[in-house]
């Protein structure tokens, strides 16, 4: 049942309550791809899922961009979606943190949401059409897609 099916069923069992900690959430067979999938979902669940999901105005204007004056509801509409894409993505993800082996096309689904951010950030930077902060999440994008596939094909095979 996993490491947090245990955690209720033992407590259900002896009805003392046991806290979660970091160490039931990482996996003992896989602990990179457990860290990996852990500090990446928090990192994006802060910086960019709750945020847009929320305030995407505010979060491009923390960025660097100058939105638009006048009607934003577009804008709005569009931020509000990728924040809710990237939260559903983030919620799916956060299950399979205590065993990254039960779902290994999740690091594929990672690397190629990567793929897809890095032609994105790249067009954006040839069209000189971007904040300098958004040029540099490129280098970000390809990183986190790199070490997901690296953790996908060689580690969990």
């Amino acid at each position: 049942m996993g490491c947090l099916g245990g955690m209720f069923r033992s407590a259900l069992k002896t009805r003392v309550p046991r806290r979660l900690s970091c160490v039931d959430m990482i996996s003992a067979d896989y602990p990179l791809a457990s860290w990996f999938l852990a500090v990446s979902t928090t990192f994006f669940l802060l910086v960019f899922a709750l945020p847009l999901l929320l305030m995407p105005l505010r979060w491009a204007r923390w960025f660097g961009w100058a939105p638009v004056e006048g009607n934003t509801d577009l804008t709005v509409y569009f931020g509000r979606c990728l924040g809710g894409v990237a939260l559903a993505i983030i919620l799916t993800t956060v299950r399979y943190i205590p065993d990254p082996r039960g779902q290994p096309a999740l690091f594929e689904l990672i690397g190629w949401v990567c793929v897809a951010m890095v032609g994105v950030h790249v067009w954006g930077a040839l069209r000189k059409a971007q904040p300098p902060l958004e040029t540099a999440e490129t280098f970000l994008y390809a990183g986190v897609g790199v070490v997901a596939l690296w953790i996908r094909f060689r580690m969990l095979g």
